[in-house]
Formats: structure tokens, sequence, C-alpha cells
């Protein structure tokens, strides 16, 4: 809690104290009313109250819905792990091939694996770009259960393309890195990608999510590309107060 917050709480407290002076009576509507000119003119003064007021309690839901989703956000079955596996704070990635923030916010997802070896990363399939997304993702899942050790390579390759993402991208691919076309076309129809893609759009209404790429650290859900640095600063928060604001 910031020292203007608390600032604010211990002027009000104050003014309270003073025009109730007996603390157990309710306060008259004069004394109400003079009450709440002192609080109005008071973030009058200090319009940045709010913001952080706002702030903490974005915080707090966003803690509260990851709390309560925790083993589906971070340890869901299928979901790709780069990075540490057992790695001291997780990074949640949730991402759409075709996202062109997503291209660019691909290096920060490099940078900070590579420079933090106690970092797990873990990249949730959402496809919200309309059907050549959901064909390319479907393609991934597929390669990912047929490949798991080649696709951050495929995930890299088809992310950073200069093209659409789409199923025969995405296809072609996948077979460059080796896999059987027949068998991953085969895979495709698999109802568990259903399922994954389903909850994946589950829980990204839960955190609030309706943008890519968004993330999950720790106890706070980031929405947009924000750079490394930001990621970065809130990994740190974590591990210091086991919160990303500390």
């Amino acid at each position: 809690m910031g020292n203007r917050f608390k600032a604010a709480l211990a002027a009000i407290a104050v003014s309270a104290a003073l025009v109730a002076p007996q603390a157990a009576r309710a306060l008259d509507d004069a004394q109400k009313q003079e009450f709440g000119a002192f609080i109005r003119e008071y973030l009058l003064a200090n319009p940045e109250l709010v913001e952080e007021m706002q702030q903490t309690l974005e915080l707090k839901r966003s803690k509260a819905a990851i709390d309560g989703n925790a083993d589906r956000i971070f340890r869901a079955e299928g979901d790709i792990v780069l990075g540490n596996p057992a790695g001291d704070v997780t990074v949640v990635e949730f991402f759409d091939y075709n996202c062109g923030y997503c291209k660019r916010a691909l290096p920060d997802m490099t940078r900070i694996i590579e420079n933090d070896p106690k970092v797990r990363f873990v990249l949730k399939e959402f496809p919200i770009l309309g059907p050549d997304s959901l064909a390319a993702h479907r393609v991934a899942m597929s390669f990912r259960k047929l490949m798991p050790e080649k696709y951050q390579e495929f995930h890299m390759t088809l992310l950073s393309s200069d093209v659409r993402a789409t199923e025969e991208r995405a296809i072609e691919i996948a077979t460059a890195l080796g896999a059987d076309e027949a068998a991953l076309r085969a895979g495709m129809d698999d109802p568990a990608i259903n399922a994954g893609i389903k909850d994946a759009y589950d829980l990204a209404d839960k955190l609030g999510i309706n943008g890519t790429p968004s993330y999950v650290v720790g106890n706070e859900t980031i929405f947009g590309a924000m750079g490394a640095d930001v990621i970065e600063q809130k990994i740190a928060n974590f591990r210091t107060c086991q919160s990303t604001v500390c």
C-alpha cells in the first residue's frame, strides 16, 4: 500500500474522529455531508489515489481468479513447458500464431528463458483470430503429441514466420521437422485437442483475458506485450514477497 494511500486513510480516520466525538454514535446527516465533502476534496486533490486503489482491486481480483484455477493455469496436463520444468516462478503465456503482438513478444520469452535458469515458462494455445489460427493451433497440438522434443523449434518457427499461420503452413513446418503428415493429420482429430482449446477459452474468460499475448505471472494477469523488463521485474518481485507488487 502506497504512502499516499495510507495518508489518505489516516486523514479520513482523523476526520471521522473529529466529527463523531463518541465512536459508537452514528453520524448525523450534517456530519455525513461534511465527511463526504472531505473525502471528495481529498480525492480531487489526489486523483492518483483512485488509480492506485483500482490497481489494488484488480490485483486482488486477479489473484482470486488465479488461486481458484491454479492447477489448470500452471499444471494442466499436455501444456508445453519451456525453460526449467522445476522452476521457482512460472510464467504462462496465452498466444495466437497469427497475433502480431505475439510475434513481436517472442524475443521476450527467449530472453527470459535464456537469462533466468529458474523460470518455468508455460504456453497456452489460445486461437482467437479466426479459422486459420484455429487450424494452425490444431496442427501444433497434434505435433506436440507426436514430437514434444521438437515443439519449441516448431513454435519458434511458426510464430516468427512472416506469412500467415494456416493449416498448410503449420504442416509444412511440422513435416520439415520430421513429422509424418498422415499421423499429424490424424492427430488433429483427437478430442483432447478440442478439450484443450475450450479449457484455454474458459480460463481466459475467468481471468478477464480477451486478447493476445496475455500472461499469468505468480499472482497477476498481465494483458498485452508489456516487454521482458516488465515481466522480469514481476518475477523478481514474486521471488521477494510472493506477489508481483511488493
